[in-house]
């Protein structure tokens, strides 16, 4: 009997399921090497109820956002090698955004080093998800670097509490020091350099800068964000963020639901946090990682099979 089924994109079978990706490769290795069944299959979304009336399998969905006690959904968690294997969805539709941060039951000693470990290489490197510039961009100190995404995504648009424009006209309205804006690497939208066009001529202390992510978090005083992953990489920076729409990494974020709470958030002075454990326990605990040696077995614990 199949135990588990791999749900994933046809491209990656057109090479006899050499194109999956390395989380899949090594978790099916391990599960080889336990004698634990499985099979790939293309990932056919609507059909996927139906398939799982068909077995008892545990069935793997990537870039899945499936709520079924036999499912659970896949993807990389915002930096690579994390990912999301979680019974909800990944990113902003997982279940981590309902788990309770228990930050006085983390160990320092051990989350301290992870933190450094993952902050050298991406803050240390200046990298991010998207390609940044090398040219080190010298702002000065800002209020607020404010980070926009394409809300033409499906899945961004549906989880805002404020929409790109009320977010940026409610920091520009609160903030009186200088705010630097950075538009979505992938966004070529001609809506969005119009929209940012008319708020510079409206805001004399915005500038828009394209520079690298990690410069301008530097400078800023907070990052505000819908719910991008650059919140995660202000957080290794222990720069303080405000999320504006729906993401399972806000427990150590104000949060603002309407453009009230955003004024008022920014009228306060942020408090301290504990960025060092929320990392680790996002990504060292809730997550997966894609080498870890015991990547089959907490798959395995996790779905029920061991």
């Amino acid at each position: 009997m199949t135990q588990m089924v791999f749900h994933v994109p046809r491209s990656w079978l057109s090479f006899r399921g050499e194109g999956l990706a390395p989380f899949y490769l090594r978790l099916i290795e391990g599960l080889e090497a336990r004698d634990v069944s499985y099979a790939v299959e293309v990932l056919d979304r609507d059909a996927l109820p139906d398939r799982l009336m068909r077995d008892e399998a545990v069935h793997v969905v990537h870039h899945g956002r499936f709520a079924h006690p036999r499912v659970r959904n896949a993807d990389v968690a915002y930096i690579y090698p994390f990912w999301n294997f979680d019974p909800k969805g990944i990113r902003a539709f997982s279940s981590i955004a309902d788990m309770p941060f228990e930050q006085n039951s983390i160990d320092p000693d051990i989350a301290r080093p992870f933190f450094r470990r993952l902050r050298k290489r991406m803050v240390g490197k200046r990298t991010s998800r998207y390609a940044q510039p090398d040219a080190v961009s010298d702002l000065g100190p800002v209020a607020a670097a404010v980070f926009l995404q394409s809300e033409g995504h499906r899945v961004v648009g549906e989880t805002c509490y404020l929409d790109r424009w009320e977010m940026l006209d409610g920091v520009c309205a609160a903030l009186d020091g200088p705010i630097v804006v950075k538009p979505h690497p992938r966004d070529r939208d001609p809506a969005t350099q119009a929209g940012l066009r008319e708020r510079l001529a409206r805001f004399p202390h915005l500038r828009v800068s394209d520079g690298n992510i990690h410069d301008l978090i530097a400078a800023a005083a907070r990052v505000v964000t819908i719910n991008s992953a650059v919140g995660i990489e202000a957080y290794l920076h222990r720069t303080p963020v405000v999320l504006c729409g729906q993401s399972d990494f806000h427990h150590i974020a104000d949060v603002a639901r309407s453009g009230a709470d955003l004024a008022a958030i920014l009228g306060r002075r942020p408090r301290k946090r504990a960025y060092d454990k929320f990392i680790w326990w996002y990504f060292a605990d809730q997550c997966l990682s894609s080498v870890d040696g015991d990547l089959a077995d907490r798959v395995m614990a996790r779905c029920g099979l061991n």
